[in-house]
């Protein structure tokens, strides 16, 4: 793939691997290095072609026989502020977010400890430490940002590495209190992030993998309406999964405290 002039990213497979989303699978990626003069301009072509970051790398699933991953992004013009997601931002009226320099600080990280243990307790994540913490943060940040949420007594929340491309938001990784289940915190961060493209005058965010049959990656196709990336390009799809008609764009302000 060429980015510009005589600049040629060069692609790598991974070796296989057992699937962490679908029990009994193999998962297999492609990557490329982000790194150099063209990263962001890079980064920005590999996102529309389905394309996440991971460190100085981005990726996508490459698994033969399977293509349950679907990349899936919310064009924020036309999201629709239901009473489900009106209830979410009732639950966090105390709560402000603000974007920080993507830089790791043990506040942070003891957040992160609490959230890896309270829901992913058998995952690779819980065994990070600190360093571990700083090098997802911090090594391959491209035009990236911390998103912070706080309550009214200043207590870190929930957390949200994001990058900012061309056209849109991509939520790269996100934690928050595992305590507080009636808050919705992850739904929380994702109506933040949608509200504050709109405010910065940004297309889409960009959600990763949408993963039917994986409970922990489900969730993502209740944002409606909701894109999917298919072989003809990018198009709606609707709770289900099934593809839809694309609908007429409305414009619904979120009621954030945001702090700028």
């Amino acid at each position: 793939m060429t980015a510009q002039g005589n600049s040629t990213a060069r692609f790598y497979y991974s070796m296989p691997s057992p699937c962490p989303y679908i029990d009994g699978r193999m998962e297999r990626r492609i990557f490329v290095d982000l790194t150099g003069p063209q990263a962001v301009l890079s980064y920005d072509l590999l996102s529309e072609a389905g394309f996440r970051r991971s460190l100085g790398f981005a990726y996508r699933p490459a698994c033969p026989g399977c293509n349950a991953c679907v990349a899936v992004r919310i064009p924020v013009a036309k999201f629709e502020l239901t009473r489900q997601w009106r209830r979410v931002l009732s639950h966090n009226e105390d709560l402000a977010g603000e974007l920080r320099p993507a830089l790791a600080t043990a506040e942070q990280y003891a957040l992160f400890s609490r959230y890896q243990v309270g829901r992913h307790r058998d995952g690779e994540m819980a065994r990070m430490d600190f360093e571990d913490y700083r090098t997802m943060i911090e090594v391959g940040a491209i035009a990236s940002n911390v998103l912070e949420v706080r309550d009214r007594h200043g207590n870190l929340m929930g957390a949200c590495l994001i990058d900012r491309m061309g056209h849109g938001y991509s939520a790269v990784y996100s934690f928050y209190e595992p305590e507080t289940p009636q808050r919705s915190l992850g739904s929380y961060l994702i109506l933040w992030l949608i509200d504050e493209a709109r405010r910065a005058g940004l297309d889409h965010v960009y959600l990763g993998y949408w993963i039917g049959q994986s409970p922990k990656m489900a969730y993502k196709v209740r944002f409606q309406p909701l894109e999917a990336l298919t072989r003809e390009g990018w198009h709606p799809i609707d709770a289900g999964g099934t593809p839809r008609r694309p609908i007429s764009p409305g414009r619904t302000r979120l009621p954030f405290a945001a702090t700028d």
